[in-house]
């Protein structure tokens, strides 16, 4: 028993700094790759273009990759991945031209539509259910800090070396995250079967058994849409952030640079509490408090006049994302079947794409006509709707049962 503790506590660690070290890598090359394009191009269209490459390459993909995910050993997959997006990023440097830059961020982007649903059903098998809150709140304080630490890194390499030398540590932290899953343990052995199955026909019917399920759990599907609806809307507001805060409250660039350093200061402090708390705090507590109150951090800042009131608003929205994110990431993993999870995430995982491009497309838009304060106080409006029909849902006493945790499920039967 006491090996059996070990091992899932081994595992839960070397999964943890295996994503973590990506993560890191992730976010000091997000600095060093618009710095590239930048210096070859010259071109502000070229790096947004940057931005489009993600959502187009995940839209084509999730069509047909959780059919693969579910049918293959996802350790491999994981591990297959990782090696690749180290291959694509390392050859980067290399590249005098931006389109075959625009290729490698393309085939980088396909690549994390299979890792990211593989990652989440290999975390569901391979951390027990009572384990899965702590460990989503430790993931959330590995991001929050790699989101803070990362394109500070970056900026010091930039400054000491080159741009070069930043992509290389990214490429390297791929090698690392995949030689962490190679450490792991194979969870589906049974799945090691080939490809050669794959047919439109076996596409249609994984497309129809995940409609099914959405038909006959229409409250895990309500409850999931509308937390990536509120996501969806969040990013839209976080799209149009620096034309807010430069062009409405006519703030520095340093300033920006001090108020994204705040929120990670907040992220981190927010998903540190809830690493210390998890347990006490139920999976509805996370999600209600969390999804109020991140919307309350978006008010202050619609609604902010002046540099401290954007930083209190980005302080608390910060904050309280880690409660929201950990609570429903736990929901997610305890109720949807882990056998059919790569179809679910990356089938739903399609609109989500659809829907982000056209919120973003769709508050900028808006603020070409309206003034830009407006769009931003209709938009945190919206959040606002959007956490009280959330949290209405999660409260039903009708539907305790899908957040019973398995203290509370061994207490009554």
């Amino acid at each position: 028993m006491r090996q059996s503790s070990f091992s899932q506590k081994k595992n839960s660690f070397l999964l943890l700094f295996g994503l973590g070290i990506s993560t890191l890598g992730d976010f000091i090359y997000l600095v060093a790759i618009n710095v590239l394009v930048l210096q070859l191009t010259g071109s502000a269209a070229a790096v947004a273009g940057l931005w489009i490459i993600g959502p187009i390459a995940s839209m084509v993909t999730k069509f047909w990759s959780g059919s693969m995910i579910d049918r293959l050993n996802i350790r491999r997959i994981m591990i297959g991945t990782d090696l690749i997006r180290a291959a694509l990023v390392a050859i980067i440097p290399f590249f005098n031209s931006i389109w075959p830059i625009y290729v490698c961020l393309f085939f980088l982007s396909i690549s994390k539509a299979f890792f990211e649903p593989a990652a989440i059903t290999y975390i569901t098998k391979v951390v027990p259910e009572k384990g899965r809150k702590q460990f989503n709140s430790f993931r959330s304080l590995i991001t929050s800090s790699a989101f803070l630490i990362g394109p500070a890194i970056s900026g010091a390499l930039l400054l000491i070396t080159s741009v070069h030398l930043s992509i290389w540590l990214n490429a390297f932290s791929f090698v690392v995250s995949g030689i962490m899953v190679y450490l792991l343990p194979n969870v589906n052995t049974e799945a090691d079967q080939t490809v050669h199955t794959f047919s439109l026909k076996m596409l249609r019917s994984d497309w129809k058994e995940v409609f099914r399920f959405s038909q006959s759990n229409l409250f895990i599907v309500k409850v999931y849409f509308l937390a990536q609806l509120f996501m969806i809307v969040a990013l839209g507001m976080d799209a149009q952030e620096v034309v807010f805060t430069q062009q409405v409250l006519h703030l520095s660039e340093t300033d920006y640079g001090l108020l994204i350093s705040l929120t990670g200061v907040g992220s981190i402090l927010g998903a540190a509490t809830v690493s210390l708390v998890a347990g006490k705090l139920s999976i509805k507590a996370l999600m209600a408090s969390g999804y109020l109150l991140v919307s309350v951090g978006y008010l202050v800042y619609a609604f902010s006049v002046s540099f401290w009131t954007v930083a209190i608003g980005f302080m608390i929205l910060g904050f309280f994302n880690s409660f929201s994110g950990t609570g429903f990431m736990t929901f997610y993993q305890n109720n949807v079947p882990v056998k059919m999870m790569g179809r679910i995430s990356s089938i739903y995982g399609i609109f989500q794409s659809v829907l982000q491009v056209i919120f973003i497309l769709l508050i900028g838009f808006t603020g070409e006509i309206i003034p830009v304060r407006y769009s931003i106080i209709a938009a945190s409006m919206l959040l606002l709707v959007l956490s009280f029909w959330q949290i209405k849902l999660v409260l039903m006493p009708s539907k305790s049962g899908y957040f019973k945790e398995e203290a509370e499920l061994k207490s009554t039967s």
